[in-house]
């Protein structure tokens, strides 16, 4: 099994489990086991979507220290045109360049105007081309990696030139060579990236053996000391300045800069893996076929948007799109010669330097016959499960889960649904009056198993007495309630809820009918006037599980049901 490298890393000692990592991850690489987060190598992509949500920060980027430079003999910061966002409208990135020379790089370039040249490169080769469309941008590391792990079909879509950060590293580094008399390796080519991913496609290309980058530094970390370092402008020198900027190139950090640039008129721009995710699946059904090109980023609007920014993300887009807009204005276009990326085009230069390829995912068992046997486990044991995909049991999904107890690295105890008492007191094996969640503890008298004396009602009575609106499966009706239960989370009402309860919760969705069906619940009630999905009364009229709807809250609505069961109403 190959090792992969990753810019994220998860603390122990600060994880609680909460799952909102396991819940949010685009290719189901987080499990929580022993609430802990542990990530699957082979799976995960690096977009930094747990880094996110992380309620208790135990989720980390790592990034070069700035101390990296003084291992070679000559330094150069290559900066994402991210960087140019992160300051004031009225500091350019000639002023921003200086001021990384003064922190101590040797020398500073600016990326705009590779990627001008790379826009260029684009330009010409979708004019050439005539294979499988839409062909989709390889800028993002992350989009490059989601389609290896999670949609290896479309690899042969890639765009394949190579992203401007490492042409830029490799012509800087051959100039240098040779005006200084190094050797390429003792010269240190730095990006100053706005997320951790950029680290991963430095330490390991997924097209090649060797970045052409030598390290990446955190635009967070720099700032500071980079703000400080900047001289002003002179006034005189503002429109020189404005005139030193690359129209083409400034745009690639925001999302849509790319097409509005070259004002590529058949293509479609996407940010944000929700989103990236619904176009790629649209792409594997056969849709978009009539796109020319795809410019995607997992982080939203772009560059602008990465985790290792400072500024605002909507400050940063405006800046870039308002600086394009002066640009247009002022009719500065200080752009590559087109002639000369031809004549570098028809010579390969700016194509990736080898092939990429699907990233293999761990097998079963490295025994085919074995494989093949517990393939078919995995299949009876899903079968079993309930298939809501909760994530009660430390993995994303059911089918997951199935493919866990498969491996070994989960039990088929772990399933709240088929195991409910692993909820309960383990040193106590159930003690009488079960632990109870304390988002419902108001409730509690509402439980089968308090000691109160208790009414038996039918489900019509209740509606009767309560004021219910009966939503679907009013056949249903004459199905006695034993007692209630009032919680929104799944998980919960899976662990705590006893046959023939009825559940009052504010969830619509149609995995309400599911959890009801398989605990044999009476009824569930709607509170709060909340409409069910269109999905959930079908379910409901499917499954023969009764919906019901109140106008008051779950508080009120338990205290009438609570005095009815009890005989006191």
């Amino acid at each position: 099994m190959n090792h992969y490298f990753h810019s994220i890393r998860v603390d122990p000692a600060k994880c609680a489990g909460h799952m909102k990592c396991l819940r949010i991850c685009p290719t189901q690489a987080i499990r929580i086991r022993n609430r802990k987060a542990t990530i699957l190598e082979e799976k995960c992509i690096d977009c930094g979507e747990c880094i996110n949500v992380c309620p208790k920060g135990a989720i980390l980027p790592m990034t070069n220290p700035f101390g990296e430079l003084t291992k070679f003999r000559h330094s150069i910061a290559i900066p994402s045109p991210a960087l140019y966002a992160q300051f004031g409208r009225e500091i350019l990135p000639d002023r921003i360049l200086n001021g990384l020379k003064k922190l101590g790089f040797d020398d500073a370039h600016d990326l705009a105007l590779t990627c001008g040249e790379v826009s260029f490169a684009i330009q010409e080769f979708l004019r050439e081309y005539d294979g499988p469309k839409p062909l989709i941008s390889n800028t993002c590391p992350v989009i490059v990696r989601l389609i290896q792990v999670r949609y290896p079909n479309l690899i042969g879509q890639i765009m394949p030139i190579d992203a401007p950060r490492e042409l830029a590293a490799r012509e800087i580094k051959r100039q240098a060579s040779k005006r200084y008399d190094l050797l390429e390796k003792e010269i240190g080519a730095f990006y100053l990236t706005p997320c951790p991913v950029k680290m991963v496609s430095i330490m390991q290309p997924a097209e090649k053996g060797q970045s052409h980058l030598d390290g990446a530094i955190a635009i967070s970390d720099i700032y500071g000391p980079l703000l400080a370092a900047m001289e002003p402008l002179a006034k005189d020198t503002y429109r020189r300045s404005l005139e030193s900027i690359c129209i083409l190139g400034i745009g690639w950090a925001m999302v849509g800069g790319i097409c509005r640039t070259l004002r590529l008129r058949n293509s479609l721009s996407v940010s944000g893996l929700t989103e990236v995710l619904k176009v790629f699946d649209d792409i594997e059904r056969g849709k978009l076929g009539n796109i020319d090109f795809i410019e995607a980023y997992s982080c939203l609007q772009g560059c602008v948007g990465g985790s290792l920014n400072v500024e605002n993300i909507y400050s940063s887009h405006n800046k870039i799109l308002k600086l394009i807009e002066t640009l247009e204005f002022e009719k500065i276009k200080a752009c590559p010669d087109i002639r000369e990326v031809r004549k570098k085009f028809a010579e390969k230069y700016f194509f990736l330097e080898g092939k990429i390829e699907a990233r293999p995912l761990k097998p079963l068992d490295p025994d085919l016959v074995q494989a093949i046997k517990k393939r078919k486990e995995k299949e009876e044991i899903f079968k079993l499960l309930p298939k809501i995909d909760c994530g009660a049991c430390g993995s994303p999904s059911c089918l997951t889960f199935a493919e866990d107890v498969v491996r070994g690295e989960a039990a088929l105890s772990d399933c709240l649904f088929k195991y409910p008492e692993k909820t309960q007191s383990e040193g106590s094996k159930r003690s009488e009056e079960p632990p109870v969640p304390a988002e419902v503890a108001p409730f509690r008298p509402l439980l089968n198993n308090n000691k109160e004396t208790r009414t038996t009602m039918t489900l019509e009575e209740i509606v009767q007495k309560v004021g219910l609106k009966i939503l679907a499966v009013p056949e249903a009706l004459g199905r006695p309630v034993s007692g209630g239960y009032a919680s929104d989370l799944l998980s919960d009402v899976m662990a705590n809820s006893r046959a023939g309860n009825v559940w009052m919760t504010l969830q619509t969705h149609q995995n309400i009918i599911a959890v009801a069906k398989l605990k044999d619940l009476a009824g569930i009630i709607l509170v709060n006037s909340r409409e069910p999905e269109p999905e959930t009364l079908h379910k409901a009229a499917e499954e023969k599980v009764p919906l019901l709807q109140a106008a008051d809250p779950a508080f009120i609505i338990s205290g009438k049901i609570y005095a009815l069961l009890s005989g006191k109403g």
